[in-house]
């Protein structure tokens, strides 16, 4: 058997510091190394944390979180719409937009495209997200459509901008 023995600690030599005058760093290069860190900074808080629609059960009833991004992918930084369907409130059509939800179980893909509609064919993407609780399942939507006028074609009153 082996008998442990305590180390012995020994206290450290402290070392003088050596100072360096304020002179020798040139107040450019303090300056450009400020704003370096500041902008790393801004940059990793921008992107630490994405922006969320509400929680499920945050609002009673059937909702949806509705963003509407230019481009080809989502981006965390679109300000979006609360659609509340009962009652219908938060959007420029909601009350139309919640009867089109209905008709097709919450399911956005099931809307039927508007018969009407004549959009122009001119490639101008944008994505359609939605995120929220219908009849207590949870949604995910998200899709992205050549122009706006298909996105409202193919989504009606959903993602339908104010008049």
């Amino acid at each position: 058997m082996t008998k442990s023995v305590p180390a012995k600690t020994v206290p450290a030599k402290t070392v003088p510091a050596k100072t360096v005058p304020a002179k020798a760093v040139p107040a450019k290069a303090l300056r450009a190394v400020r704003v370096g860190v500041l902008a790393a900074a801004a940059l990793l808080t921008v992107g630490a944390a994405p922006v969320q629609a509400a929680p499920q059960g945050s609002f009673p009833g059937n909702w949806l979180y509705l963003t509407v991004t230019p481009g080809d992918a989502v981006s965390s930084d679109t300000p979006g719409t609360l659609l509340l369907c009962d009652p219908p409130l938060g959007h420029p059509h909601a009350a139309q937009a919640c009867e089109e939800l209905r008709a097709a179980g919450g399911d956005i893909s099931r809307i039927p495209p508007r018969a009407d509609a004549l959009c122009p064919l001119i490639y101008a993407p944008v994505t359609a997200s939605a995120q929220g609780v219908w009849d207590g399942r949870p949604v995910a939507y998200t899709h992205t459509f050549a122009n706006s006028c298909v996105m409202v074609a193919e989504t009606g009153a959903v993602f339908e901008p104010a008049d």
